[in-house]
């Protein structure tokens, strides 16, 4: 029964003594551009699953981003999302969609402009949309923390701590969307070896401050982002469970290799 009451935190060290700041408009310092690459998904001990392709550009003043993951058994994730980066980086839209032989087997997704969020899932038969209380700019889903890292990136490394809101959905019992507040913090720098490379970076944790009564029902855990060390900040590495809490964590590489190694503290 507990681990069906989990919670879905769609996105994925607290520095002693320090307050969390929320943040109420996220300034873009890192404004992204035109960018495609190839990462690589592998299960968390380093070893490849899927090959990725990431594709990012810029269409009517809006920052579009899709990555897919294509498995050999035929398995496919793919995500989209939508943002706004001028004045602030504000996320507009979000959606994941797993499928197998073309047939879709899940699909979350968030319009932040009209604030309704669904979820199906086709084993289950369960469909479910609702309205839940976006705040533009300090709410994101998916890749969008990540771009909120890298403009984020100069007050976490002085040690500030940060809090911003993670769009999430109950499993039970009818997948109810929910928005979570997390802390974000600076964890460290390591060095990450892969595709025989060994490439330095900041390693941020993404905490969801789920309440003391909650913790008894409900397990999320973190999940942590690597960005590339020194400035630019750049994608580097994810770590998470793929959507839910109960799914198996992965690990996503921005240089995709047969064989993935865990990072390793560089020292202060």
């Amino acid at each position: 029964m507990l681990a069906t009451r989990k919670l879905v935190t769609v996105f994925s060290i607290l520095a002693v003594g320090v307050i969390a700041a929320p943040v109420f408009a996220l300034k873009v310092t890192e404004p992204a551009a035109a960018s495609h690459g190839y990462p690589g998904l592998c299960d968390i001990n380093g070893k490849k699953l899927a090959d990725g392709e990431f594709r990012q550009w810029v269409e009517s003043n809006r920052l579009h981003i899709v990555i897919t993951y294509k498995f050999s058994a035929g398995e496919v994730y793919e995500e989209h999302s939508q943002f706004r980066q001028q004045p602030e980086l504000i996320q507009e839209k979000w959606s994941w969609k797993e499928s197998k032989h073309a047939r879709s087997q899940r699909e979350f997704a968030v319009d932040f402009l009209t604030g309704i969020a669904s979820a199906h899932i086709s084993q289950d038969h369960k469909d479910v949309s609702k309205r839940i209380n976006i705040e533009p700019g300090r709410t994101f889903a998916g890749f969008g923390f990540s771009l909120a890292l890298s403009n984020l990136r100069k007050r976490l490394l002085s040690g500030e701590q940060v809090q911003l809101k993670a769009v999430g959905f109950s499993l039970f019992p009818t997948l109810s969307p929910q928005v979570v507040t997390v802390t974000i913090s600076h964890g460290g720098v390591d060095r990450i070896r892969m595709s025989g490379r060994s490439v330095k970076g900041d390693r941020f944790v993404v905490h969801p401050e789920i309440p003391f009564i909650a913790n008894l029902f409900v397990n999320v855990p973190d999940t942590k982002i690597w960005l590339t060390n020194p400035a630019p900040a750049g994608f580097l590495r994810w770590e998470g469970p793929i959507v839910l809490p109960t799914d198996p964590v992965i690990r996503v590489d921005l240089i995709s290799g047969e064989k993935s190694r865990p990072a390793e503290s560089a020292g202060s």
